[in-house]
């Protein structure tokens, strides 16, 4: 049977590597996948990181759609969820999945008023003091090896692109030409239960829970991804 490709959305801070083990389930289903790095991330130059916007972003994820001979599915996490739910606004996907995504503009309650400059920081801005420890106390539910890939995933971040997350990324849900699902983690204390709940609601979309997931568990847990692998099969096959 043919399946849609899957266009897997990485966070901030981090690359393509992230989605080490949702590829190899993915795959293995029977799912073609592309993992691009966005600009400035990984493998993927860029001239002036400081300075890169998330229309920027969105237009990477729109090259690593191009060429498909139908509409793909795209699967986001953290800044990459709002990215693919963005997409998801202006462009023909068959379903748009978030996990613990980046809260959209209209749903902050205290909008940054100080306008987006260019700047560059690092992961420490994530809880990610020491990348060379073991120990991650933002990543309570990863194995050794888990951990050293989301370690290995690591780099530095756009500024201007976070600003603009803080003071409100606006799009238009009903936009979207596909089925929408909103993902939490458990044990996520960036994007809480809660908050993913509040999300779902705005778009009008379906939501579900990774048990015993952390933030970063969302894409490297492979326990929570097993425990959520027939929901998420299931959400794929209506797709289809």
């Amino acid at each position: 049977m043919d399946r849609p490709t899957l266009v897997l959305v990485h966070g901030a801070a981090s690359s393509a590597g992230v989605w080490r083990f949702w590829r190899e389930r993915l795959e293995a289903e029977g799912y073609p996948t592309r993992a691009p790095d966005l600009r400035g991330h990984g493998r993927a130059p860029c001239a002036d990181l400081g300075r890169v916007s998330m229309g920027d972003y969105v237009a990477d994820v729109a090259a690593a759609a191009g060429g498909l001979s139908r509409p793909p599915v795209l699967v986001g996490w953290s800044m990459g969820g709002l990215l693919a739910l963005m997409y998801g606004a202006v462009a023909s996907t068959l379903g748009v999945l978030a996990l613990g995504p980046s809260t959209p503009g209209p749903l902050l309650e205290t909008p940054a008023s100080r306008a987006p400059a260019p700047g560059v920081f690092g992961p420490e801005a994530y809880g990610i003091t020491d990348p060379a420890s073991p120990a991650q106390p933002t990543m309570p539910d990863l194995d050794a090896e888990e951990t050293a890939v989301a370690l290995a995933s690591l780099g530095p971040e756009s500024a201007f692109a976070r600003q603009e997350r803080r003071c409100g990324v606006w799009f238009n849900p009903r936009g979207a030409t596909g089925a929408l699902l909103v993902a939490a983690g458990e044990r996520d204390a960036s994007y809480p239960p809660a908050d993913c709940r509040r999300i779902a609601r705005f778009l009008n979309a379906e939501y579900m829970e990774f048990r015993g997931a952390s933030h970063w568990g969302l894409v490297l847990n492979r326990r929570a991804l097993d425990a959520a692998w027939p929901e998420i099969s299931g959400w794929l096959r209506k797709l289809r």
